[in-house]
């Protein structure tokens, strides 16, 4: 006789493809807008790409907590820990390097170039992150109980990703067009927000902003 398991949850399997998803299209925003902004020097292109590349960490550590719950299995949450808090720390870097660079740029008056690529992943950002976020709210609701609470603040960090693509295109858009050089170091103050916000929360073990 066959030992009973439990029954997964519906709208799992659907969960972690959309996190599925998250992660591939992280990997090609983060290498999209960090090679545009080393070629443009764009302080926010490079920004926002570093930021997706952690995103991306981030996205893993919630698909491998999905999938545990597939299997009827519990996460190491001592590993698990640990590998947030090293999140934790990259935000921070990260935020501390957008600052240092931010500041050098607006002394020196460093003109950034026009980045195409980078206006092109941002403005697609805007169309995939707040997609996906729906997709997700949807699915959570759906869940329900603590793995549904998972999946409701993935969403909303993924709509947090979407609003950081707004500003860093905002700062893209202006210096490319209007001659803005200083909107440039500008928006990538806007990422030390966000990174700082993410690192935080990541620190203190939260997989998701809520």
């Amino acid at each position: 006789m066959s030992l009973a398991t439990a029954p997964v949850p519906v709208g799992l399997t659907t969960a972690r493809r959309l996190e599925g998803v998250t992660v591939a299209w992280n990997t090609v925003e983060a290498a999209v807008a960090f090679v545009s902004g080393l070629l443009a020097g764009s302080v926010a292109l490079t920004g926002f790409g570093l930021d997706s590349g952690i995103e991306v960490a981030s996205a893993l550590l919630v698909l491998n907590r999905l999938r545990a719950a597939s299997s009827g299995g519990e996460p190491d949450e001592a590993k698990e820990k640990r590998a947030l808090r090293a999140v934790a720390a990259l935000f921070f870097v990260l935020a501390a390097y957008l600052v240092a660079d931010g500041i050098h740029s607006l002394v020196a008056g460093d003109r950034p170039s026009t980045s195409v690529s980078g206006i092109v992943v941002t403005a697609a950002a805007l169309i995939v992150m707040p997609l996906l976020s729906a997709a997700k709210a949807r699915v959570g609701r759906l869940i329900g109980g603590p793995i549904g609470s998972l999946v409701l603040a993935d969403a909303a960090e993924t709509k947090l990703c979407a609003l950081l693509s707004i500003a860093t295109l905002a700062g893209v858009v202006a210096y490319s067009t209007a001659g803005w050089w200083w909107a440039d170091p500008v928006a990538g103050f806007v990422i030390v927000y966000f990174a700082v916000r993410e690192g935080r929360e990541a620190w203190e073990g939260d997989l998701c902003c809520d």
